[in-house]
């Protein structure tokens, strides 16, 4: 069953809003290993927003279109379910993950901001990432 055509633009608004939240994690993780504190926060909190609108785009998209089924044969099929696969559940667990590790960071408690964090961010970028090789490998690679 194809997209209905008003949804059709939300992948593509999907992937660059992962793609976005990848930039923006790299600039908040150099901006944090430099001691630029603020710039950092203020990076942080637009990437926790762009993941933010990027769910509720995402949720909004599959509830109104349904999924896409992968095209791809052969070899390429378990590579992607397995990338499909590991990003989903880990997506599913990022999002505790950064509501602790936002709150601790607001409130100050950056002993356990930090520790929290260095969990928090490489899980955040895998998803973020997996989720444009997704969108890739779902709409164009093997279509």
């Amino acid at each position: 069953m194809p997209v209905p055509a008003q949804y059709a633009i939300f992948p593509v608004i999907n992937a660059t809003l992962n793609g976005a939240s990848t930039i923006l994690l790299l600039t908040g993780r150099s901006l944090i290993s430099r001691r630029r504190i603020a710039q950092h926060r203020l990076v942080m909190l637009t990437a926790f927003v762009t993941s933010t609108l990027f769910l509720i785009s995402y949720l909004y998209y599959h509830f109104h279109a349904g999924s896409v089924p992968f095209q791809g044969t052969g070899r390429t099929r378990p590579v992607y379910f397995s990338i499909l696969i590991s990003h989903v559940l880990l997506a599913i667990a990022i999002v505790p993950l950064l509501i602790v590790t936002l709150t601790r960071a607001l409130r100050d408690r950056f002993d356990k901001h930090r520790a929290i964090a260095r969990w928090t961010f490489p899980l955040w970028l895998y998803v973020s990432v997996t989720g444009v090789l997704v969108y890739f490998m779902l709409y164009y690679w093997f279509a």
